[in-house]
């Protein structure tokens, strides 16, 4: 009686395990499942549909090919909603990434990104690449041999941009360059930028410190004025000021110093980067000029 009753249970029960052992988030954003679900040998094919997401893969067995089919926003293809077709996609693997390996498969030849990890290794660097038009582009992760698969889990987190934001910081071993990233926004680069950036704020460099795992340059900013912010980057208890982080990369020498600033940039995995950062007096005469141009790319309440 009580084996039959069992055996009951687990029938019911087992629609339910199958539908949680593998699922997608509403969104279509991000999936997360389970390799005690898939057979030997085989390959599950996997589509995600955003600019930006994560994938959880817990037990790792077999394999997974995914393929990233985001539909960008105009502000994520870059001014004006043009875009080359070029995409710029990012990859930022958990500190704890382990029991499989990540691959970028290009036009069918494989390249490692992400290696499986010892307990003692150093955290995974983001690692980024780009997509040519045409190009048959996915990312495959093969589970590596454990005896115990109890504790692996392979997840990372994904972003995807136009090529206008190849100014982003890429990581210490780049698939694709990341030259001009230092170089002063003209005009017409910066009037475009206040319109489509994650964040707009006017402020002070009250510091510069560096983060030594990204190689990057970490700006104290004291704001004085938060225009935009997509996330909440800055933040504080007084009411004329607020406060937060902006990283750039370390070779463009940015220095404490007097002065008001313009910052603008994208958030990137969480993190404030910087795009275009005039002075401000500089800035308010670039829109005076286009706004008595009639060629402002779009209009904000500026003092």
């Amino acid at each position: 009686m009580a084996i039959s009753w069992i055996f009951k249970v687990w029938i019911l029960l087992l629609p339910i395990f199958d539908s949680a052992v593998s699922s997608y988030s509403e969104d279509q954003c991000s999936w997360r499942g389970s390799g005690l679900s898939q057979q030997p040998g085989s390959v599950e094919q996997i589509s995600l549909h955003c600019s930006e997401g994560a994938l959880d893969w817990l037990y790792p067995k077999g394999a997974l090919r995914l393929t990233l089919s985001p539909r960008l926003t105009s502000a994520a293809v870059g001014p004006g909603g043009s875009s080359s077709g070029l995409i710029t996609a990012c990859v930022k693997p958990s500190e704890h990434f382990h029991g499989a390996q990540l691959y970028l498969e290009r036009d069918g030849v494989l390249e490692l990104l992400v290696g499986d990890r010892l307990e003692t290794s150093p955290p995974p660097r983001v690692r980024c690449f780009s997509r040519l038009p045409g190009e048959k582009v996915a990312l495959f992760l093969q589970a590596t041999p454990h005896q115990d698969i109890s504790r692996r889990i392979a997840s990372f987190r994904y972003e995807l941009r136009g090529d206008w934001t190849a100014r982003l910081p890429l990581d210490s071993n780049p698939i694709i360059s990341n030259e001009g990233a230092c170089r002063p926004c003209n005009n017409t680069e910066l009037l475009m930028a206040v319109c489509t950036s994650d964040f707009v704020v006017r402020g002070n460099i009250k510091a510069v410190d560096e983060d030594s795992e990204l190689r990057a340059a970490v700006i104290k900013v004291s704001a004085t004025r938060v225009f935009r912010q997509k996330y909440t980057l800055f933040t504080g208890t007084g009411r004329l000021t607020r406060t937060g982080e902006i990283r750039t990369l370390l070779q463009c020498g940015v220095r404490p110093g007097a002065g008001s600033f313009l910052f603008t940039g994208r958030v990137h995995f969480g993190e404030a980067w910087l795009g275009c950062a005039p002075r401000y007096k500089d800035f308010l005469q670039a829109y005076a000029q286009a706004k008595l141009a009639q060629q402002l790319p779009c209009e904000m309440a500026v003092d």
